[in-house]
């Protein structure tokens, strides 16, 4: 069975830090992209980041870039994101969800990811 286990989330002041993990099961890891994904109460599910291992190639969305680090350790089947400097507008429940990688080469947010998490609650406090 495909499995991707989200982790990492939980309650933390605004400026502090939180590392999300991703570990993948049932499919080859290293085909695919993976992407967090995230929403929050009321709003649409954006885009978070994504890697790309196989590329070597990570993406951002503007909100976050400068902020959060994307990576990636394929020998354990996992994803990281390193989220520093939280803001009280990051706090939403956090996805992982995964897509062949050559889907993205056109942009990572264009195609349908096959693949999703259970999801991690992420709340930064003010």
């Amino acid at each position: 069975d495909v499995q991707l286990q989200a982790s990492g989330g939980g309650l933390v002041q605004a400026g502090g830090s939180l590392r999300l993990s991703c570990t993948a099961s049932g499919f080859t890891f290293d085909r695919y992209a993976i992407a967090w994904f995230r929403q929050a109460p009321g709003k649409e599910r954006e885009g978070v980041s994504c890697i790309s291992s196989s590329a070597g190639k990570t993406y951002y969305a503007d909100s976050v870039k400068g902020r959060f680090t994307i990576s990636s350790d394929n020998a354990k089947n996992t994803v990281y994101l390193q989220m520093n400097s939280l803001k009280p507008e990051d706090t939403a429940v956090y996805y992982c969800a995964a897509v062949l990688a050559r889907f993205v080469v056109s942009g990572w947010l264009v195609p349908q990811y096959d693949y999703w998490g259970q999801g991690t609650l992420v709340t930064v406090s003010s």
